[in-house]
């Protein structure tokens, strides 16, 4: 091992998920270059092996017994630049946020709808993160990942990463067997694509007097509405929407629609609508709820909270007795968009 690398026994990932839950590794080290990665992974062949980014997409439910490696890889650069485009690289450990902050200050436009999502760059990609009308996928070239077994570095084009619905090839078929280590994005270098219309983006720059907005107005936008209504895990602790919207078929909403008029929509196509699953978990009466230190935040119903000292397991809990709830009551099942661990 190379000096910084060294393996902790008995480490307490309190501080490395942002629900803030105190379990342990059995056995825990960062790595902060490729080059480390790729040692930590060679000298561990056939360890049972657990790959932790920024801690935002997860709830631990009992302690990880595996060698928890944790990807720290900074760094950002331009690989590419074309007609009104940039192609950025930005290094998996890079925190999201602070990314799409930086990309903005360059001008460069595309991101500015994901602003203030919790995580790092190198799980983007894995969730196929979105937020107000626009996904990763909108402006993804590649990504290169690391195989866990031959130390191989492989690029990922758009196509190959089967990108869905907060679904890609690593959280389904591929999963475990690469580790993201860079993701580069085609971005705007201008006649940026302002996107608007999605959820209360348009509400929030006309109470700000903004008639022709910029890509800073749009993320300072989305930034002011999603911390008027998500709480800061450094303050409590959560994993930002913790359901996925439910996707149902056009026959199953016009059902459910003639009993609940008032529901929210959104038509994807002739043979979807998607609803919003916020709306539903409030309308079962969950909203602002507490149990115990787990709760369902008072100003955004999706999120989920431990208000200190809350077990993965009850926070668990509490998601189960909410998705039958609302299977109960809308015959709509909703899935769970954290990663339960």
């Amino acid at each position: 091992m190379t000096a910084g690398m060294e393996i902790i026994k008995d480490f307490s990932l309190k501080g490395y998920n942002t629900f803030g839950i105190d379990a342990k590794a059995s056995a825990f080290v960062a790595v902060h270059t490729v080059a480390e990665l790729a040692q930590v992974l060679k000298e561990n062949t056939g360890r049972k092996l657990f790959i932790l980014g920024g801690g935002s997409n997860m709830l631990l439910t009992k302690d990880i017994d595996a060698l928890v490696l944790h990807i720290d890889l900074k760094g950002k650069e331009v690989v590419k630049q074309e007609e009104g485009y940039v192609h950025i690289k930005g290094m998996a450990g890079e925190n999201w946020h602070q990314f799409v902050l930086y990309c903005i200050e360059s001008n460069y436009g595309g991101l500015e709808n994901m602003s203030l999502i919790p995580g790092n760059v190198g799980t983007t990609p894995i969730q196929n993160i979105g937020a107000y009308g626009t996904e990763i996928k909108d402006t993804f070239v590649s990504c290169e990942a690391m195989d866990t077994e031959t130390q191989e570095l492989k690029t990922f084009t758009k196509e190959e990463c089967e990108f869905g619905y907060r679904e890609s090839v690593f959280k389904g078929r591929l999963k475990n067997r690469y580790i993201i280590t860079s993701v580069t994005f085609r971005l705007t270098t201008r006649n940026h694509k302002i996107n608007t219309a999605y959820g209360d983006i348009a509400a929030e720059l006309a109470r700000n007097n903004i008639t022709l907005p910029g890509i800073k107005d749009v993320s300072d936008a989305v930034t002011a509405i999603r911390q008027s209504k998500l709480p800061d895990p450094k303050e409590l602790g959560n994993s930002g929407s913790f359901f996925k919207n439910p996707v149902i078929t056009k026959e199953q909403f016009d059902k459910v629609y003639r009993q609940h008029p008032q529901m929210p929509h959104y038509i994807l196509n002739d043979a979807e609508v998607k609803i919003p699953a916020g709306w539903l978990i409030e309308q079962a009466g969950f909203k602002g709820k507490r149990f115990g230190d787990a709760g369902v935040h008072a100003k955004q119903a999706l999120v989920l909270v431990n208000y200190g000292n809350a077990t993965g397991k009850e926070i668990l809990e509490l998601s189960k007795k909410i998705q039958q709830k609302v299977l109960n009551k809308f015959g709509i099942a909703i899935e769970a968009e954290v990663n339960i661990i």
